[in-house]
C-alpha cells in the first residue's frame, strides 16, 4: 500500500486509507480540499472532497510523472487527465458542510448539467450517455443531503460508476447503484480535478502529495 497520511478539510477528516463501496481493494488518499461557490462577492463552502486511488495508480502514473514538482503537476492538465482516465480504480468522497439540508436530486441535477455540457463539448455524449445521466438522477431522487452526509463514487477502470450514500464519514461496503458508462464515470471525477474543477483546492492537494507517493516511499 502506498504510504499516505490523513487530510482534514473544514473539520472533515479523510483517513489515509479507505475501501470504496463495491471494491475489494483498499485505496490511498491522493488529496482533499473544499468545494465552494462564489456568489455576490462571497465564497460559500459547500462540501469537503477526498480523492483516493488504488495502488495500481502509482506505477501507472510514475513512468510519466515521477520526478515532477508539485507546481509542475498542478499546472499540467495532462497529469489530472491521466488520473481521471487512468486504468486503475478511483474513489471520491464528497461530505457536505453546507449548513442547510438540500435535496440530493437538486445536487445530482447540477452535477449532470455540467457533465452533459462537458461530454457534448468533447463529442462523447450519445444516447448511451443520456440514459446513464437519467439513471444517475434517479439514484439521487429519494435522498436528501444534510451537513455531515456523504456521497461516495467508486470509479472503475471498466467504466462502472458505483454510487453510495452515508449519513456520516463512514464508507458502506456496497453501493446502491452501479451505472455502466465509461464517459460518465470519468466525467464525474473530471468535474473535480479537470480543467474546470469545482475544487481547485483538491487539485492542489493531489499535486502537492503525489510527488512523494510516486517516488514509492515516504509519506505525503
Amino acid at each position: 500500500m502506498a504510504v499516505s497520511s490523513e487530510v482534514t478539510v473544514e473539520g472533515v477528516v479523510f483517513p489515509p486509507v479507505a475501501r470504496p463501496p463495491g471494491s475489494v481493494r483498499a485505496h490511498f488518499l491522493a488529496g482533499g480540499g473544499v468545494r465552494g461557490m462564489e456568489a455576490e462577492g462571497n465564497f460559500f463552502k459547500i462540501a469537503a472532497i477526498g480523492v483516493y486511488l488504488e495502488d495500481a495508480a502509482v506505477p501507472a502514473l510514475a513512468g510519466k510523472w515521477a520526478g515532477k514538482t508539485a507546481d509542475e503537476l498542478a499546472s499540467d492538465p495532462a497529469f489530472f487527465r491521466d488520473v481521471y482516465t487512468g486504468e486503475f480504480e478511483k474513489f471520491t468522497r464528497v461530505t457536505f458542510i453546507w449548513p442547510n439540508t438540500v435535496p440530493a436530486e437538486e445536487f445530482a441535477a447540477k452535477v449532470m448539467e455540467s457533465r452533459v455540457a462537458y461530454l457534448e463539448s468533447t463529442g462523447a455524449y450519445t444516447d448511451a450517455e443520456a440514459v446513464a445521466v437519467e439513471e444517475f438522477k434517479v439514484t439521487f431522487k429519494p435522498h436528501s443531503l444534510a451537513p455531515g452526509d456523504s456521497v461516495l463514487f467508486t470509479h472503475s477502470p471498466a467504466g462502472v460508476l458505483t454510487v453510495a450514500f452515508s449519513g456520516d464519514s463512514s464508507v458502506p461496503v456496497a453501493g446502491i447503484a452501479a451505472i455502466e458508462n465509461k464517459a460518465l464515470c470519468e466525467a464525474v471525477l473530471e468535474s473535480i480535478i479537470g480543467e474546470r474543477s469545482v475544487s481547485p483546492a483538491t487539485k492542489q492537494s493531489i499535486a502537492t502529495r503525489l510527488p512523494e507517493i510516486l517516488k514509492g516511499g515516504g509519506g505525503a
